[in-house]
């Protein structure tokens, strides 16, 4: 609950004059408002977690295009054509991920601005409305993992960044607490830096409890530091609540998946070729990690990306994604492929085409 406002201060009648009421001071937020939900017995996943994760099947991730700095400023917005074609196509899940943080105020009570929400809010039912699973994240909080902010954002005091994630989850658990189970929420993409460690563990627990307060029994996943490292998985101390799934992200081997990246110090070098059977085994070691944990815990799994930049070659690009389908499949693990019409697209967006090879290689039987 969160602390009461400061009582008002009522001045007495004195010398002929009436009483006055001076304004309340504004009511003082922290982390202790969001008492994290107990950990050390976490049950196991309920059937509603399973029969979700199983829902989730096979799915994309809208990037490039909420989580930028402001919609449009990485080149893509969400259009009704995209939703159209991911649901045509055959994906049975979307991954949405939302820099919430610059769309919100930097003081308390952190309000996020209304016609973002709005927005993101018709996409969620627009997605929902095809039969799609969702699964709503917060994404890029740039602060909240002690990174260097990207061009576009402001910064807030250190003091409350903390406070401010649990308050936007706040707002945005309630304001999708009427929609059905086929919307999940994902806690935080990627955490890593200033989090890793028990930092994470604990400030999950509090946001979990946030989506608790008006959302019960929906399914939230979480997953470990380290960008989602299944390697960080041991790490990971899950709160006591049976409706969670795990999620981890596997972009192994790293030198072919992002050879060419521009956002990588240093670049990674072009012309790296997939794969070999030491490349499948660094592909697939992440996922073996992540199937024991889930075995050991009894969570799901869903492996929220994957995939291999535009600059490699067309067919290592589908040798690797096909065969990254099949070991995520073989071990029982839902999957988001990275992504859909930006640097790893399978969909082009100038020819307003799917890419068959790629296509093929996720949907293809």
């Amino acid at each position: 609950m969160r602390r009461a406002a400061l009582t008002m201060l009522v001045a007495a009648a004195c010398g002929g004059h009436r009483a006055t009421t001076a304004p309340a001071p504004p009511t003082v937020v922290g982390v202790d408002d969001y008492p994290p939900v107990a950990s050390g017995a976490a049950p196991g996943a309920s059937a509603a977690a399973a029969e979700i994760a199983t829902a989730l099947g096979r799915g994309v991730n809208f990037g490039n295009m909420l989580e930028a700095p402001t919609e449009g400023a990485w080149g893509l917005t969400v259009t009704d054509e995209f939703i159209d074609r991911a649901a045509a196509a055959g994906f049975t899940s979307v991954r949405l991920p939302v820099r919430w943080s610059s769309h919100a105020l930097a003081a308390a009570p952190f309000t996020i601005e209304p016609a973002f929400l709005a927005r993101v809010e018709s996409i969620v039912d627009e997605l929902l409305a095809k039969g799609l699973v969702v699964v709503l994240n917060v994404h890029h909080y740039r602060q909240l993992d002690g990174d260097p902010l990207d061009a576009g954002e402001a910064p807030v005091a250190d003091a409350v960044v903390d406070v401010r994630f649990l308050a936007l989850w706040e707002q945005i658990a309630a304001r999708f607490q009427g929609r059905g189970a086929r919307l999940v929420f994902e806690l935080y993409n990627e955490p890593h830096g200033r989090l890793n460690g028990e930092p994470w563990n604990v400030l999950a627990a509090r946001a979990l409890g946030a989506v608790r307060r008006t959302n019960p029994g929906r399914v939230v996943m979480i997953g470990p530091t380290s960008w989602n490292a299944a390697s960080d998985l041991h790490l990971l101390r899950l709160p006591n609540d049976a409706n969670l799934i795990g999620t981890v992200h596997d972009y192994a081997p790293f030198g072919f998946t992002h050879q060419g990246a521009e956002w990588v110090t240093p670049t990674p070098p072009v012309g790296v070729t997939c794969c070999s059977a030491a490349q499948r085994a660094e592909m697939t070691a992440p996922l073996d990690v992540a199937r024991a944990w889930s075995v050991a815990t009894r969570y799901p799994v869903f492996v929220g990306e994957f995939g291999a930049y535009g600059k490699a070659d067309d067919a290592s690009r589908v040798t690797f994604t096909r065969t990254m389908r099949d070991a995520m499949e073989a071990r029982g693990m839902p999957w988001a492929y990275w992504e859909l019409a930006a640097g790893f697209g399978v969909f082009d967006p100038v020819q307003h085409a799917f890419r068959p090879g790629l296509l093929d290689a996720l949907l293809g039987r």
